[in-house]
This record gives C-alpha cells, sequence and structure tokens, in this order.
C-alpha cells in the first residue's frame, strides 16, 4: 500500500523547470489528453510527479461516480494525463505507453535506478538509434508503462512533416 511520497520530485537535468507560457487557448484543438484509470490516485500522482515532472492542474470528485479525478502535466504544452481513481488500472501494457523525453541519457540511467531501486519492473535502456533514440520502459503503480527516452525526433519529425 501506498505510503507517501519518497523522494524529491525530479527537474529536468537537475534545474527546476520553468513555466511554460504559451498563447492561450480558447478552444481546445489536436490531442489534449489521454485518461488512466488508477487504483491509489496518491500513488500515481506521486509516481508521475518523479518519474515524468508532472504536477497538478486540476482535481475534482466525479458527482455521478464518485471517482476522483486528477489532471497532471509537464506544463511543457496544453496536454494532460487524467488520472482517474477508480480501483483498476493497467491498461497501457505490452508496447503500449506514454512518452516522456529527457534531458541526457544520464538522466533516463538515473530514473531507471531509482525504479529499480523501488522494485518497479524496468526494461532498458537500450539504444535503438534514430529517431527512436537512447530509451527505457517502466511500470507505474497501476502496470502502466512509461517510456523514458532521450534522442527521439518527435519534435524534429513533425517540424519536418509535409502538411497534406
Amino acid at each position: 500500500m501506498y505510503s507517501g511520497p519518497s523522494r524529491a520530485p525530479l527537474t529536468c537535468g537537475g534545474r527546476a523547470r520553468a513555466p511554460l507560457r504559451y498563447e492561450r487557448m480558447r478552444n481546445d484543438r489536436g490531442l489534449t489528453h489521454v485518461a488512466l484509470p488508477v487504483a491509489d490516485v496518491a500513488a500515481s500522482l506521486d509516481f508521475y510527479r518523479r518519474f515524468a515532472d508532472m504536477d497538478v492542474v486540476h482535481r475534482r470528485r466525479d458527482e455521478q461516480t464518485g471517482d476522483e479525478v486528477v489532471w497532471v502535466s509537464d506544463r511543457t504544452r496544453p496536454f494532460v494525463v487524467v488520472l482517474i481513481e477508480h480501483g483498476a488500472g493497467g491498461g497501457l501494457t505490452g508496447f503500449s505507453h506514454l512518452g516522456v523525453g529527457c534531458e541526457t541519457r544520464a538522466e533516463v540511467d538515473r530514473r531507471c535506478g531509482l525504479a529499480r531501486d523501488e522494485g518497479r519492473t524496468v526494461l532498458g535502456p537500450h539504444d535503438s538509434g534514430p529517431p527512436v533514440g537512447y530509451w527505457a520502459f517502466i511500470t507505474d503503480p497501476d502496470g502502466n508503462n512509461l517510456e523514458l527516452s532521450h534522442g527521439q525526433e518527435v519534435g524534429l519529425t513533425v517540424e519536418q512533416a509535409p502538411r497534406p
């Protein structure tokens, strides 16, 4: 059972993150969130804070179901992971995952070491070369996969992709 935060939050390369500055969006467009059912929202919040640099941007109790609903974000773009405390989780298994880019390979290694020290399942790290880069999977408290990576070329690929 979860007994509260065990370590200080991670930061990008050991430095505190600056708040994201982007134009206020009046209407959401594009991919805005992924929702995950979780058994223990406090344990999930601690995990995503420490391993994905995410914090709470919205929290409420659903009036119809009574489930606690929490939105977490790394504040780098208008996107959230919605954690819904519903008593069951583990939907992102196999190669399904959420992906988080790290500033260095050493940061991927450090987070994997921390996860191993906590007894979490860790796959990798592996170096798959461009565009995949250096990556590893770790599991959250509900068995969902979180990919930590360095050197993936997602931003570059999106920038260079021709518009249809």
